[in-house]
């Protein structure tokens, strides 16, 4: 095997990057030396105002993880060779990851009962979004699944993980960093899987865009709960949601 995996035809090319010894040498690489995802765990807690805001915001990562979890697990089932099932099982193990640090940061929060907390903060949006994504899994919907939930949900989390990430506390934002890493790679894999097909075939792409239609609202509702907990601008709001828009619109599917 070539040392550099950008050198092989394509079919090599994802041969191997959806393999489980690609996933332990790239992710091994930002959590070296690292417990629980982060470079210097720390006791500080923000003042009184901010805490709340950050446990809520946390609260409602915690339900899009949960999300991204159950619907990665279920489509290894349903993935339609190998080399996808793999990959899907690898994205599994991260979204597990990203579930455990929110928890352990709530719990350096002071949250001592993350189960009973998550569901009185979330969103009823996200909620939503999680029950209709665990829908198209649940119906052996590959396209929509994926669709749905490496498209849709990793593009409003990468949206909402990088601005968060600028405005909050070293700790938060040590985590943050790091799990934007896997997000981008769950989104190429989504892109990956979508992107050919749609440009040859209109039916898949009329279909997807009223998968689209039904989740967008679901999404952007979340989205401005998100940003109005992180105190983000009403002015800075559109354009931020606009980049999440811009990302889901590169297939084409509108």
């Amino acid at each position: 095997m070539t040392d550099d995996i950008h050198a092989l035809d394509e079919e090599a090319f994802f041969d191997e990057v959806y393999t489980f010894q690609h996933w332990f040498d790239s992710v091994e690489g930002y959590l070296h030396d690292t417990r629980f995802g982060r470079k210097h765990p720390t006791s500080e807690v923000p003042s009184e105002g901010r805490r709340e805001a950050l446990i809520s915001t946390l609260c409602n990562y915690c339900v899009g993880e949960t999300a991204a979890l159950e619907a990665s697990s279920g489509l290894v089932v349903i993935a339609p060779n190998r080399a996808l099932k793999v990959f899907l099982a690898t994205q599994a193990a991260d979204e597990a990851r990203h579930l455990e640090v929110f928890y352990r940061r709530l719990a350096e929060l002071g949250v001592h009962d993350p189960e009973a907390e998550i569901p009185k903060r979330a969103s009823a949006s996200l909620l939503e979004f999680k029950r209709s994504l665990l829908e198209l899994v649940d119906a052996r919907d590959w396209d929509a699944a994926i669709f749905a939930q490496n498209v849709v949900l990793e593009s409003m989390e990468f949206t909402t993980f990088g601005t968060h990430m600028r405005r909050t506390d070293d700790a938060t934002a040590d985590m943050l960093a790091r799990i934007l890493r896997d997000e981008r790679r769950h989104i190429g894999f989504g892109e990956t899987q979508l992107g050919r097909r749609l440009h040859a075939d209109p039916v898949l792409k009329a279909r997807l865009s009223r998968v689209r239609a039904r989740l967008d609202p679901l999404v952007l509702a979340s989205f401005t709960e998100s940003l109005e907990a992180l105190g983000v601008a009403r002015g800075d709001r559109p354009e931020l949601a606009k980049d999440y828009l811009q990302t889901v619109g590169r297939l084409g599917v509108e």
